[in-house]
């Protein structure tokens, strides 16, 4: 029996010694340090952060003169150094922010600011829209910061990157605009209290400088460069002919433009 015994047990030994000979240099060693997936993830994510950075860093820098022309506006209008940067901290939008601080030195009511505001930002609701898809799976916290955030600037650079569109990529592009704007309006603030009518320098040229290059890059075919040329010629004429709705028609006409070109191209193939 004692032999039955140690037979069975050099068996044992035999058979457990070629498994791990066989399958060894697959069983992960737990004193290694080995990258997890949990690591690759937050790697890929520090990538993806940076990379949204880095894509949003010229309209952030753009962005310089808009930023002190908002800070300084808000001084002359009569508000405290808190809350002129309050209204770009927890506003954060450049063309309402100056229509806002227009309506205020106007003497306009407080229903009237809000309702020109909400009109004027609607083109948000569209930009929300495009970004449903990728969004959708976010978490409600990461969904409303991401809303917050969301910018002419910020639609632009995640719509003309070939890169997917996630939470790291977003809010490292979106944080990166919204710091280089309160940063900027708060030095438009200071400066405010040491040159008098600092915003009749002519600073809101870098509105139309930002919007040349959100724009360019979104021209990719015949018909949106047909439709952008015909918006610009518009403008222009009746802004010659001092036509106060010319700029909605100018975008209007350019919209219908580019579609019926887009239309013809279509049959024509």
């Amino acid at each position: 029996m004692k032999h039955n015994f140690i037979q069975a047990h050099d068996f044992i030994f035999l058979q457990t010694t070629s498994l791990l000979k066989k399958y060894g240099h697959k069983m992960p060693n737990r004193n290694q340090n080995t990258p997890t997936q949990s690591d690759d993830l937050q790697l890929d994510e520090r990538k993806c952060f940076r990379q949204g950075v880095k894509d949003i860093l010229p309209l952030s820098i753009a962005v310089l003169p808009w930023g002190i022309l908002a800070g300084s506006m808000a001084v002359n209008t009569g508000l405290s150094t808190a809350q002129a940067l309050g209204m770009s901290v927890f506003i954060f939008a450049g063309a309402a922010q100056l229509v806002c601080l227009g309506l205020l030195m106007a003497g306009a009511s407080s229903i009237s600011i809000m309702l020109t505001i909400f009109f004027l930002t609607t083109q948000h609701l569209i930009y929300a829209l495009n970004f449903r898809e990728d969004v959708k799976n976010f978490s409600l916290a990461k969904r409303m910061l991401i809303g917050f955030l969301l910018t002419d600037e910020l639609f632009a650079v995640g719509m003309t990157g070939h890169r997917k569109r996630t939470f790291a990529y977003l809010f490292g592009a979106g944080l990166c605009f919204y710091l280089s704007w309160c940063v900027f309006s708060l030095f438009g603030i200071l400066l405010a209290q040491k040159i008098p009518n600092l915003e009749q320098l002519h600073l809101d040229f870098s509105i139309v400088a930002v919007f040349i290059l959100i724009i360019v890059p979104l021209v990719k075919n015949r018909a949106t460069l047909f439709g952008v040329s015909v918006t610009l010629v518009f403008c222009l004429l009746f802004k010659f002919l001092h036509f106060e709705m010319g700029l909605i028609l100018s975008g209007l006409m350019g919209m219908i433009s580019a579609t019926l070109w887009a239309k013809i191209e279509e049959k024509n193939i």
